[in-house]
């Protein structure tokens, strides 16, 4: 029988009143496509350029495992990538964009993503190899990163490196960012190209190259030298500190000379990144 005075209470509308069950599915709340999982031994890099990066180089098919790139607009936008990485029998992979985000961890990966093996940091033993067999024309250019956490500053400080033809960066294995897939991303092919020594002192590895007759420059906001009136021209360790902290007491005691850049402005230094662009190409500059 339907109570006429108040439908409310009729078994049928307690039914349309009763919660869903949880957990259960409902059609204005569609759950999103689950994130692809990565095959073991590979992390993702992402982006165009980074991408772009890769398959510029001779060892693109060892280096990318599989090209994952986001379904629709995308394959016609990404279709000269597509096309060079099937060439070098690439496979490639076609993903809907929900996929993407969650494999790219929230990450603008810009519709194509490539499947990789992680890059392992070089030992500081085969830092003393290349130097005792130094073969390069030009003298020894190292970047030296004290405490720098930050994924998007080393990937930043990487591709700097890489632009200068600076031979490497030299970090502590502690209180470091590691070279993950947001490094890879900034560093747009420069984490491959430029390798990072990891050491486990770093004051005692400053020693070591001073002892092989590297000159170590510190940056300081506080030195009173000024960077353009110091010789980058022959061997030498560029020491940068984290942006705040600065460098390590041990890090400043090592170095053979400070020095900074002028600051005109108000504020009263620059992000690490910058700051180490502006360095390396000093030298390169004196170097030409």
């Amino acid at each position: 029988m339907v109570n006429k005075r108040n439908p409310s209470r009729t078994p049928a509308a307690r039914e349309r009143r009763r919660p869903a069950p949880k957990g259960a599915a409902t059609r204005s709340a569609r759950p999103a496509p689950a994130g692809p999982r990565l095959p073991n031994g590979v992390e993702p890099v992402y982006g165009v350029h980074s991408v772009e990066a890769l398959l510029a180089r001779p060892s693109a098919s060892e280096t990318i495992r599989t090209l994952w790139v986001q379904q629709g607009d995308a394959e016609r936008r990404l279709h000269e990538l597509m096309a060079q990485a099937q060439s070098v029998g690439i496979p490639v992979e076609f993903m809907v964009r929900e996929q993407l985000d969650a494999a790219a961890s929230g990450g603008n990966h810009q519709g194509i993503m490539a499947l990789c093996p992680p890059i392992e940091p070089a030992s500081e033993q085969t830092l003393w190899w290349r130097l005792d067999d130094w073969k390069a024309e030009q003298a020894p250019l190292f970047l030296v990163l004290d405490g720098v956490t930050d994924p998007h500053n080393l990937g930043a400080c990487l591709r700097n490196a890489d632009a200068a033809g600076a031979h490497g960066i030299i970090a502590p294995k502690d209180r470091s960012a590691t070279l993950n897939a947001t490094v890879r991303k900034v560093a747009s092919g420069a984490a491959e190209a430029v390798p990072v020594y990891q050491v486990t002192n770093l004051a005692r590895t400053l020693t070591t190259l001073q002892e092989k007759g590297v000159w170590v420059l510190g940056m300081a906001g506080e030195a009173e030298s000024m960077l353009y009136d110091i010789d980058l021209t022959g061997p030498c360790a560029l020491v940068m500190g984290a942006e705040g902290k600065g460098m390590r007491r041990l890090t400043r005691e090592r170095c053979d000379q400070w020095a900074k850049l002028p600051m005109a402005g108000e504020v009263s230094s620059l992000n690490v990144s910058v700051a180490a662009g502006i360095t390396l190409f000093e030298a390169v500059r004196q170097r030409r």
